[in-house]
């Protein structure tokens, strides 16, 4: 005849977090945390060297910040920029959408999205400026361009890893449904290969960004208009570092805001809440 232990010698099986345990789990305060370290290593290396014409502080740059968003010239440079990424962002997702379908409808459209990626994905977008600009002149089309190969490659590539990741038993419950050709894709594909295909969107979006930056750098201005890479080569050209300092600050902090409140949000009402990201 087995003992019976009482309950209260097993012990303490599960503990309650304490306050600084619930708080560190907190995603955004940790990374709250790392941007106030790297703004305060930043003030103190730029208040030690002392020379302006080399490192701003950040405090420094705030203040020209806010000046070249309120006087207005600034802020219509990064209006410019964000509406030709917009542009190319918005046409490179579609023709990789349309790419990865057709690869994923026939063994002829995968070995031709196969092929373009690999010998197109390995080349720099802004490689092709000089040959955007014979094309196509010198106008915006000449930077959508070269935005729209930065996207193109990198998101067909992972949307077309995460297609043909998709589980076996998926595509057979989606066949026994009498899913085929788009619907099929719509209905089982996509939605099992989401995380890639956030993953894809984010390196795009970087690659996009990045990409129209050095553009407007080597390009400067399109259609009378100038954006933020043209707004930080002309600060430079002309020492005015807060200039220069206050446009590399937007660039950044346009890239801190659509990574926490645009790709985040759509993963936390998406993969993570179906259970497939932690």
């Amino acid at each position: 005849m087995s003992d019976v232990v009482a309950s209260a010698d097993f012990g303490v099986v599960q503990r309650p977090l304490t306050f600084w345990q619930r708080l560190m789990a907190q995603s955004w305060l940790r990374k709250t945390v790392i941007l106030l370290v790297i703004v305060v290593a930043w003030e103190s290396y730029a208040r030690h060297l002392n020379n302006p014409l080399l490192v701003l502080t950040f405090s420094a740059t705030l203040v020209s910040f806010k000046d070249g968003m309120v006087s207005g010239d600034l802020l219509q440079k990064v209006i410019n920029s964000v509406v030709l990424l917009l542009k190319g962002y918005g046409l490179g997702l579609a023709l990789a959408m349309i790419f990865t379908a057709v690869a994923m409808l026939s063994r002829i459209g995968n070995d031709l999205l196969e092929t373009l990626t690999s010998a197109f994905n390995p080349l720099p977008a802004i490689a092709l400026l000089p040959l955007a600009l014979i094309w196509f002149g010198l106008g915006d089309i000449s930077i959508i361009f070269v935005v729209v190969h930065s996207v193109l490659w990198a998101v067909a590539l992972n949307t077309h890893s995460g297609f043909r990741s998709v589980s076996n038993t998926l595509r057979m419950v989606g066949r026994n449904y009498g899913l085929t050709g788009p619907r099929f894709i719509a209905k089982i594909l996509i939605p099992a290969a989401f995380p890639s295909i956030v993953t894809g969107l984010k390196i795009g979006w970087a690659f996009a960004w990045r990409t129209l930056i050095a553009a407007e750098l080597v390009f400067g201005v399109s259609s009378g208009k100038g954006g933020l890479g043209w707004y930080i080569y002309e600060s430079k050209s002309m020492l005015d570092i807060p200039a220069v300092f206050a446009g590399l600050f937007a660039v950044i902090l346009i890239g801190l805001i659509v990574e926490s409140l645009i790709f985040r949000n759509i993963e936390a009402i998406t993969v993570r809440r179906w259970g497939m990201q932690n």
